[in-house]
């Protein structure tokens, strides 16, 4: 028996008796996606980096100075900022908010309204509406520049607030996570019961449906107000009065100005780092919005 008998293999040395050999598999793939964020990260950061860094610089310290090497001339080149044109900064600091602020509360009610009607009711055609509004989020906004513009000029609403308002207010996008978050947040028994105790369907809306919502509707309001906020293309097209203008027609009027008149440069980086803090403020408003409301939700279920 004892010549049958199969002898294990004695464990390596410096090893303990029952334990893998090796590294675990597990933490090798783990590493791959770990590098690949930072990565990621790192690519995300380094141009805004650069601005904070190069928003410190005089002109001559940007162009005869290491790129990531601090200068001493950003209270200057606020100052410049400011009294540039009698401070139209801030007045296409106060328009960007006004379009993105009205835009996005105009747009996120009515993809409310639209992600609702889509995940609660039942008629003929709503795939067919869902259809084409998914091939509306897959359309760029290029396409769709000229012909908002032909139309708001037939309508003599161009060169106004409207004509950069009007083509924000319907997302799609806005629209499908509207419905997806409808499906899962609001249960069709509860708005059963709400019918069944005599409530309209309009009540049963804004009692019921909306304060299940408010967390994916505040992911609909943050991602509109920053698309907005970052739009180019629209108001450059519709928009001949620089009063009017928003933060990035109005810088980007600054740096064509910045090649003949190169100390520019310096009040359009300072504007552009400037430009960066609502959203930032905004986002870590939102987010604690966001979280504590996700936190209520989950004690009262």
């Amino acid at each position: 028996m004892s010549s049958l008998a199969v002898r294990k293999a004695a464990p390596a040395a410096g090893t303990t008796p029952g334990t893998a050999q090796g590294p675990p598999l597990r933490r090798r793939i783990a590493f791959v996606p770990t590098l690949t964020l930072l990565l990621g990260a790192l690519y995300c950061l380094l141009p805004v980096a650069w601005v904070l860094i190069a928003a410190t610089k005089s002109g001559r310290e940007l162009f005869s100075t290491f790129t990531f090497l601090p200068g001493s001339g950003f209270t200057r080149n606020v100052k410049d900022l400011n009294a540039y044109r009698d401070g139209i900064y801030w007045k296409w600091m106060g328009n960007s908010a006004l379009y993105a602020g009205l835009g996005a509360l105009l747009s996120t009610a009515v993809s409310a309204l639209s992600g609702y009607a889509l995940a609660i009711y039942r008629f003929r055609g709503r795939e067919t509406v869902f259809g084409v509004l998914m091939a509306g989020v897959l359309m760029p906004p290029v396409i769709l520049a000229i012909p908002q513009y032909l139309l708001l000029a037939k309508a003599d609403l161009t060169d106004s607030y409207a004509s950069v308002l009007l083509p924000l207010i319907l997302s799609p996008y806005g629209v499908y996570l509207a419905r997806i978050y409808s499906s899962a947040a609001v249960p069709g028994d509860v708005v059963e019961a709400g019918r069944m105790d005599g409530a309209s369907e309009w009540r049963i809306f804004t009692r019921i449906a909306l304060p299940m919502m408010v967390p994916g509707l505040v992911t609909v309001f943050l991602f509109q107000f920053v698309a907005v906020w970052n739009n180019f293309l629209l108001p450059y097209i519709m928009l001949s009065d620089d009063e009017k203008f928003p933060i990035t027609l109005g810088l980007f009027t600054l740096l064509e100005q910045g090649s003949n008149t190169p100390a520019l440069y310096t009040l359009v980086i300072a504007g552009a780092l400037l430009a960066i803090v609502p959203l930032i403020a905004l986002f870590l408003v939102i987010q604690r919005f966001w979280s504590l409301d996700l936190l209520s939700g989950a004690v009262k279920s």
